[in-house]
């Protein structure tokens, strides 16, 4: 399956995993901006595939990073390209873009198992924990990787910028 194909509207990944759910495990959900992908990415998405048997990710949309404030040159890559190379990692099932800030409605819509987010959160500050309980889903924390982000990348960038 070409990467482009595990990208879709938020319904019918939802109707996707509807379809398929308790034939291959517990459902995951994780969700970011996934800006410029580095090993931190990879690593995440690669802890909460291990938690079940699927694994979907909801990418912010450009509009939705701009609310988030990244900064004003954010995001670096649009929301398209984003969604496609997520979709490319052997790790992911199904990548959709939502436009919100938080991803509850994504979260009430694909009903997850699981809901993974990193361990430089915690559990009881996550603003999207009201929709993971109506799911009746409950959260793990993947290990942070300090110094890997996207933040930390266009910063060691624009230090090396001659301009």
């Amino acid at each position: 399956m070409r990467a482009a194909d595990k990208v879709l509207a938020r319904a019918d990944v939802a109707a996707r995993v509807a379809e398929s759910r308790g034939r291959h495990g517990p459902v995951v959900f994780t969700n970011g901006v996934f800006d410029l992908l580095h090993v931190g990415h990879v690593r995440y998405l690669e802890y909460a595939r291990a938690l079940g048997g699927m694994l979907v990710v909801g990418v912010n949309s450009d509009a939705s990073v701009r609310m988030l404030g990244k900064g004003p040159e954010r995001p670096i890559v649009p929301q398209s390209d984003r969604a496609e190379v997520i979709a490319a990692l052997a790790s992911v099932d199904y990548v959709c873009v939502f436009d919100e800030m938080r991803p509850d409605a994504t979260i009430l819509a694909i009903k997850p198992d699981i809901h993974v987010k990193s361990a430089q959160y915690r559990t009881s500050d996550l603003p999207e924990a009201a929709a993971v309980a109506a799911v009746g889903a409950r959260i793990e924390l993947a290990p942070h990787l300090d110094g890997r982000s996207t933040t930390d990348l266009v910063a060691k960038l624009r230090a090396q910028d001659p301009t």
